[in-house]
């Protein structure tokens, strides 16, 4: 099994390339890969070598300054750089379409391109100061999150988690995992329940495998366990992360998450979303809006490329639902805990 420390970086730009690790070898083997053009980080996310929302916009960021310095070799003009670096900008941010922390990140980069006066070799490297600076600045968002999350943590509380919210669906750290890791270090009697998440079990593959590098005790159950051990007094609250939310609070996270809302809601058992505010999508009035990724039928018919059903079998999957926002408790950010109402808790938090 891979070794790992969750102090490590899970994407970072080094010179003129951006490294990774990639999270498709998990739990087998632990391995960089370095991302050298557009078009290998634009496939990176596609394919989820990086996965997780805040990993995602940090990707998206890198990718455009790989493709700035494609394009800088093509001894175009300056219009004519900018005029392509934004197609390619805008081709990045569509490499996946439900987390908004990619447009979000592609954003960043957009605004610098279109406002600087500079020449081609100083705009590139004023995006490769953004992409750092975006980096660092997750880590620090992640731990503020963190210790606010921590201060709603029951002592000695077990926490059910879904999907992998942690440090390797961030550049360190985690948002959701963030939350376990602060409650844990205040108390070292709160553990963790990991939905295994299918299709691709990141539950089971990657927050099982940070846990248990980090310490901190950790059940694997199925997803449909939930409710199981929910009505057996055995779980004290749900934290889990989110790919994009509303502007009225509906979050978008890993198929199966709203199940375990509903399950949650039944036994008023605390349900919480930790994300920074860069996953709130304040253009969207509703979850109704947030696109809905359907991805390979692959990931539902083979575990480990053997086939797990009949051949020929009817297959859909989406990767991600929405829970209403009527069914979360809080919603943890970098400026604190929103609550209800959320359109009211979030505008003043962008507002802070």
């Amino acid at each position: 099994m891979a070794e790992f420390n969750s102090k490590i970086r899970t994407i970072e730009w080094i010179d003129n390339y951006s490294r990774m690790v990639d999270q498709t070898k998990f739990p087998y083997e632990f391995e960089y890969v370095n991302i050298t053009n557009g078009q290998d980080m634009f496939d990176a996310i596609k394919t989820m070598i990086v996965r997780g929302a805040p990993a995602i916009g940090i990707a998206g960021a890198h990718g455009v300054v790989l493709f700035a310095q494609e394009l800088a070799k093509q001894n175009l003009s300056k219009n004519e750089f900018v005029k392509k670096l934004i197609e390619k900008a805008d081709y990045m941010a569509s490499a996946r379409p439900t987390a908004v922390n990619l447009m979000w990140a592609v954003q960043k980069q957009k605004e610098i391109i279109k406002n600087s006066n500079d020449n081609i070799p100083t705009i590139i490297e004023k995006l490769k100061i953004n992409g750092k600076k975006l980096e660092n600045e997750d880590i620090e968002i992640n731990k503020k999150i963190g210790n606010y999350g921590a201060e709603v943590v029951p002592k000695g509380a077990t926490i059910l988690t879904h999907c992998n919210a942690g440090a390797l669906a961030t550049v360190g750290y985690g948002t959701a995992l963030g939350v376990v890791r602060s409650a844990f270090a205040n108390d070292p009697t709160v553990q963790v329940f990991a939905d295994e998440t299918r299709p691709r079990q990141q539950g089971a593959r990657i927050t099982t495998l940070e846990l248990t590098m980090d310490g901190i005790p950790v059940t694997l159950i199925t997803d449909g366990m939930c409710s199981y051990f929910m009505k057996k007094g055995m779980i004290d609250m749900v934290c889990v992360g989110a790919d994009r939310i509303a502007a009225n609070g509906d979050a978008a996270n890993k198929i199966g998450t709203y199940t375990v809302a509903i399950c949650a809601k039944y036994h008023n058992i605390p349900f919480y979303i930790a994300a920074p505010l860069s996953t709130i999508d304040r253009n969207i009035k509703s979850g109704d809006e947030i696109i809905i990724e359907e991805r390979s039928h692959d990931e539902v018919t083979h575990i480990n490329g053997k086939p797990i059903c009949a051949d020929g079998v009817n297959i859909i999957n989406p990767g991600f639902d929405v829970t209403p926002h009527e069914l979360i408790t809080g919603i943890i950010t970098e400026k604190g805990i929103l609550k209800p109402d959320y359109k009211k808790s979030i505008e003043e938090a962008f507002n802070k």
